[in-house]
């Protein structure tokens, strides 16, 4: 099998020959903690771990980007406001006031580029002025919002033996950005009507952004940010989730399945217990990351939901740190009992943290690929 058809087989409980080798990614601190570790300094640490392991890295053809954009257009203008006490103050390219440390630079505010702390002094939508200030950016016919010759990189692409997908926010991480998140909790109940049209106009600006795409190509997979919960609960109540955000869900589901996308994958931190059942009830088929930190059992949510739910992620980053047998049985009690159902793709359970020692990392991955058939 190709990496497409895998990805697909896999996440749609067929019969992948097997389940796509997946680890999980570094970021910035811990690829610096891996070179001091035994990663050489001029080497790319995923092509060093396949070498490693004996893994013959796949050839498919060439990528084609479909690059639509639904970022705002145009953003803000990124600037510091302040800087002292070792913080900056910022406005960042999507209009919120933003402090960071200034062992960073302001484009580590909106990236995940690394683990950082940020905090938020004010977002850019308070009240209905505000609303009719932004709304203008989010045109869904905005040329630069897609490339000019998107029908030939569609026609490029049909007969691909890589995945091809697209990515957008969800209605609460997207209003989350515009109001923040109390200011967003707070209008849900003082002024749920406001909610309601803001959520409508973002429906109806992703469903326009990415309707000429879903017209002309058949994509593998469409993926939702919505981080919408804490360690041990969701941030709004399913009864919430339901009123405001799963209309959205359930247009959107219906357009992307009308396109013959297989994969609707829901990403989320936090314990999502509450939530899956409300995205299935919306037609979403994968969701990620299950952090086991949040209380997320992905053996005890295939009993309950059984494949109704696809999930990647769901390997607890905190075992892999702590080495040795911790990590084999962090495998063991995860990785065969949803192999054998389907519908898994195992990997760390979010960024993969500095306290995850390279030669840990290299153990951990050995074993996943021993048990996903690559090794």
């Amino acid at each position: 099998m190709n990496p497409r058809q895998r990805f697909i087989e896999t996440l749609t409980f067929g019969n992948p020959d097997k389940v796509p080798f997946q680890p999980g990614g570094p970021r910035e601190s811990t690829v610096r903690k891996w070179r001091t570790q035994g990663l050489p300094e001029d080497r790319n640490w995923h092509q060093v771990l396949l070498e490693t392991l004996g893994i013959e890295p796949e050839k498919t053809q060439p990528q084609v980007g479909v690059n639509v954009s639904f970022r705002m257009i145009p953003t803000f203008e990124e600037k510091v406001i302040e800087h002292k006490d070792g913080h900056y103050i910022v406005q960042d390219w999507m209009g919120a006031i933003t402090e960071i440390s200034d062992e960073f630079d302001y484009t580590y505010i909106r990236a995940a580029k690394d683990f950082v702390t940020r905090k938020w002094h004010k977002f850019p939508v308070e009240n209905r002025d505000d609303w009719e200030e932004m709304k203008w950016r989010f045109d869904p016919n905005t040329p630069e919002r897609r490339p000019a010759d998107l029908i030939e990189r569609c026609a490029k692409i049909k007969y691909r033996d890589n995945t091809v997908g697209i990515h957008f926010n969800g209605p609460f991480w997207q209003l989350r950005e515009w109001c923040g998140f109390e200011g967003l909790c707070m209008m849900m109940i003082d002024d749920p009507d406001f909610v309601h049209e803001m959520v409508a106009f973002w429906t109806d600006f992703v469903s326009e952004t990415m309707k000429p795409l879903l017209q002309n190509a058949q994509l593998d997979c469409v993926g939702l940010s919505e981080d919408m919960a804490y360690k041990v609960h969701s941030m709004i109540s399913p009864a919430m989730t339901r009123e405001f955000l799963a209309p959205a869900y359930r247009r959107w589901v219906k357009e992307i399945r009308d396109s013959g996308c297989p994969v609707i994958d829901m990403d989320s931190d936090g314990f999502i217990g509450e939530l899956i059942p409300i995205w299935i009830e919306s037609g979403i088929n994968v969701c990620d990351p299950i952090e086991v930190a949040a209380e997320n059992d992905i053996v005890e949510f295939r009993r309950m939901f059984g494949r109704r739910m696809a999930y990647r992620g769901g390997i607890d980053k905190r075992a892999i740190a702590r080495g040795g047998k911790v990590i084999e049985d962090e495998l063991k009690r995860v990785v065969p009992p949803l192999l054998k159902d389907g519908g898994f793709i195992p990997s760390c359970d979010h960024g993969v943290p500095p306290d995850i020692s390279w030669p840990d990392f290299i153990r951990y991955s050995r074993l996943l690929a021993e048990m996903t058939g690559w090794v």
